[in-house]
């Protein structure tokens, strides 16, 4: 991917780590946790591209989710944060503590 990936180009990365996300029920219920959605809403909130943001933002505050995640999809570690940047409601901060 290029260094400023478009909107659908960041909602693809976004949606692959939704699935990434999604097939391990301990991740998943981190990002639920983290997100306030419920199981039901992740059908919307893949379509929807503050939503796939939102799963971006929690992804980028976990090292270790956000290597292993890159690994598994084979994308360079820069990636999802440049696709974050390309989505609805990035603030530019993702040092903020989540807890």
């Amino acid at each position: 991917m290029k260094s400023r990936p478009n909107r659908e180009e960041a909602e693809t990365v976004a949606l692959r780590a939704l699935a990434w996300t999604a097939a391990e029920p301990e991740r998943l219920n981190g990002f639920l946790a983290f997100s306030g959605l419920a199981p039901g809403d992740l059908g919307a909130a893949a379509r929807d591209p503050a939503a796939l943001g939102g799963l971006l933002d929690w992804l980028l505050a976990d090292e270790s989710a956000l290597l292993a995640f890159c690994a598994e999809a084979r994308l360079a570690p820069e990636e999802p944060m440049a696709a974050r940047a390309a989505l609805p409601g990035f603030s530019g901060d993702l040092t903020r503590d989540w807890a």
